[in-house]
């Protein structure tokens, strides 16, 4: 069947709660700015000629205490864009710090999902630390381009909260941010681009990361929707949310300033109310309207809000401020355009006091209004007031300035209506949606050419007797050890018939394999995994798969790894029998041990991309950054059409880690490695109490394997 003609993106936007109309921004700190990019981004690439299908993969919420449109699977956001909403862990809200046992999975779902499209997305785009994490697995899977956008980097949260006197426990109790970083680095790592808002993010933030390659980053600020962001017309009448504001002032008509964000700390809403509450001049001349979220009870939200909240009202009271300044407890994303021209129409000002801001869309929406702006002059504000020329910058920890800084832009009139025009002028040249498209299609396109897009592979089974269900086991220690459970294994195998296939996924080399095998007189498998992950090869003539080896040779420069490796104390090189194409293998001294995020950041920094895999604490393997036994079981399963869900995996070390998680069936036998003892926090993988085959066996049993009138699956989904 012949492919449409255009580009097929896939967007990926995890965390917050997503769907194409009234977006509940400001509902928590994981709803806000990205939300609304990923939402506009889609629709504006789908009006582009050049592209033909926008799929926004994000995860899919059945809750009471939200909306049901979280929970349906499919929204129509235009003929050719849609949100598609994947399982991802429990189906109720949960913030995006413990999201990430569940990426895997979510992973698999959306690959699943573009097998039934029945066609390859050209390339894919995450976006945030989470979907970076899946964008990498599916862009390895698949070997299409990866496209990253980071939002708000770990690195940058990690200094802020230090320098604000979080403890080091504390931030990663709350925030998980080790982990974050680390899925940062790798996508940065993997991305054949990555798209940033402003320069100071490439320049600044970007560069805290080992793998900061600016050669691959490009600037594209966010777009902004003109039609609905446009300044008070003359016949303009004052909508709803008017009355919402007018009802807490004692004299409506003065001047607005008008801050709009999350009740989060970083927003800094009390400096400004610090600021304002403590310059009498500026209380004589203008209102103060805070509008922070929506909310029904403070005392029921979490922590974070509700301490800023209780702030926010103590101040209040402190300045007796009651009739000055409007607090709304809610708001539509409909009346957002309409506070900034209220605001406009009052000759008032928008600000913007964020401690940090990595871009600041409001900026740009009220610079759309016609409305003057003051911000912070950390990060994104810098770039956009250089554009539009349409404000000042501020210090957002310096009150006494903020206010003297608010009152003279209100108290000169014709500073103020030139600001308001080169707002608009600026808006409409630098950061339109239809502008932003033109320039990201055409780096994308640059990816794309230099990558080879390879063919979506077909169900057919070929010359290969895959069964519905298969069976994949590592060799050392899971299939050998004892003969007896050995064979035992091998009766049932074959009493199953064609029901069940076989295979092996081992870190030996392939000649190594077939002495093993033939030693312990195990058959030649339906599938066979050596090296680690790094060759794959079919039966009964074990053809090795060459399209794996094209797959897998993605920034791979074995010369320039072995270099780098040569001076790593506590490493010996294993003999030349155990070195592949694609592995490079040590032993590793086991009393002295070695530092494997040491030898991380070491690569990183050098702008060489590996796989690390430290097994058994006594070998190191370095792969290409797409090879592993997890991602050749994926490799297989997608080649030969067969669901993660009908695939047992077993092994018993840390190589065998990344196949036994996400939505294959994984067991490990009882004589494991201790560095898989963490996994037993993973309700979904079975720990078998019987050792080697014997372990095999009950895992099979577990999860009756051998049962023919039903296909067996797991839901590795909490209810």
């Amino acid at each position: 069947m012949k492919q449409p003609d255009g580009l097929y993106i896939v967007l990926i936007s995890v965390h917050g709660l997503i769907r194409g109309h009234e977006l509940e921004l400001g509902r928590d700190a994981d709803t806000g700015g990205q939300t609304k990019y990923v939402i506009e981004l889609a629709r504006a690439l789908a009006e582009n000629p050049q592209v033909s299908r926008v799929d926004l993969l994000t995860r899919r919420v059945i809750d009471p205490k939200i909306d049901r449109d979280y929970g349906e699977s499919i929204e129509r956001l235009s003929s050719r864009a849609q949100i598609i909403r994947l399982s991802c862990g429990p189906r109720r809200y949960l913030r995006k710090e413990v999201l990430w046992p569940y990426l895997g999975s979510f992973a698999d779902y959306a690959l699943q999902h573009i097998r039934r499209v029945g066609r390859l997305p050209d390339v894919i785009h995450s976006h945030y630390a989470d979907a970076g994490y899946v964008g990498l697995r599916l862009s390895g899977l698949l070997g299409i381009p990866l496209v990253h956008t980071g939002h708000s980097l770990g690195r940058v949260k990690h200094q802020r909260l230090l320098e604000g006197g979080t403890s080091e426990e504390n931030i990663e109790a709350r925030y998980n941010i080790n982990q974050r970083i680390e899925a940062e680095e790798q996508a940065l790592g993997a991305a054949a681009l990555v798209v940033a808002s402003t320069q100071q993010e490439v320049d600044e933030q970007y560069a805290l990361y080992d793998n900061y390659q600016p050669k691959r980053m490009v600037v594209i600020p966010p777009g902004t929707d003109l039609e609905r962001f446009h300044p008070p017309s003359r016949f303009w009448r004052n909508p709803p949310i008017e009355r919402e504001i007018s009802r807490f002032l004692s004299y409506p008509r003065k001047p607005m300033i008008l801050a709009l964000s999350r009740p989060d700390a970083r927003k800094n809403i009390t400096t400004l109310i610090r600021a304002y509450g403590e310059n009498p001049a500026l209380r004589q001349k203008a209102n103060l309207a805070v509008v922070a979220g929506n909310r029904d009870d403070i005392s029921t939200m979490e922590k974070g809000p509700r301490t800023v909240l209780k702030e926010i009202l103590l101040l209040i009271d402190r300045y007796d401020l009651y009739g000055s300044i409007a607090y709304p407890k809610h708001h539509d994303i409909s009346d957002v355009p309409d506070l900034y021209r209220l605001a406009a129409q009052s000759k008032g000002i928008f600000i913007n006091p964020a401690l940090t801001e990595p871009f600041g869309l409001t900026l740009i929406e009220a610079a759309a209004s016609g409305l003057p702006v003051v911000a912070t002059h950390d990060g994104g504000p810098r770039e956009i007031l250089e554009y539009c020329k349409n404000g000042e910058l501020i210090d957002p920890l310096d009150a006494d300035r903020m206010g003297e800084v608010l009152f003279e832009a209100l108290s000169d009139r014709s500073r103020w209506q030139r600001w308001a025009k080169n707002g608009l002028k600026g808006a409409h040249q630098h950061y339109s949606w239809p502008g932003h498209v033109t320039k990201y299609l055409r780096e994308v396109s640059k990816v794309i050419r230099k990558a080879k897009k390879p063919r979506l592979q077909t169900k057919k089974k070929s010359r290969l007797p895959v069964s519905e269900k298969v069976l994949v086991c590592d060799i050392d220690n899971t299939l050998t050890g004892d003969r007896e459970g050995l064979r035992s294994l091998f009766k049932k195998l074959k009493e199953a018939g064609t029901e069940i296939g076989f295979g092996i996924a081992t870190g030996r080399n392939f000649t190594s394999t077939l002495k093993v095998l033939k030693e312990w007189e195990i058959p030649l498998p339906d599938l066979l995994i050596t090296g680690v992950g790094s060759q794959i090869f079919y039966g009964p003539n074990l053809v090795e798969d060459q399209s794996w080896q094209q797959h897998i040779r993605y920034r791979w420069k074995r010369e320039a790894i072995l270099e780098a490796m040569a001076d790593i104390p506590n490493l010996r090189f294993q003999p030349r029998s155990e070195q592949l194409p694609y592995k490079i293998s040590y032993y590793v001294d086991a009393k002295k041990g070695i530092d494997i995020p040491a030898i991380t950041r070491h690569l990183r920094r050098l702008d060489l991309s590996a796989n690390i895999i430290y097994s058994h604490q006594a070998y190191l393997d370095l792969l290409p950054v797409r090879a592993s036994k997890g991602s050749a079981v994926r490799f297989f399963c997608n080649k030969w059409g067969i669901p993660l869900e009908h695939l047992l995996v077993v092994g018993d070390s840390g190589s065998d880690e990344e196949m036994l998680t996400g939505n294959t069936l994984g067991a490990v036998v009882g004589n494991y490695s201790p560095e898989l003892e963490y996994l037993h926090e993973d309700p979904s993988i079975y720990f078998a109490k019987e050792h080697h085959a014997w372990g095999i066996l009950e895992a099979l049993e577990h999860y009756n394997f051998f049962e023919q009138e039903r296909i067996v699956a797991v839901q590795k989904e909490a209810i």
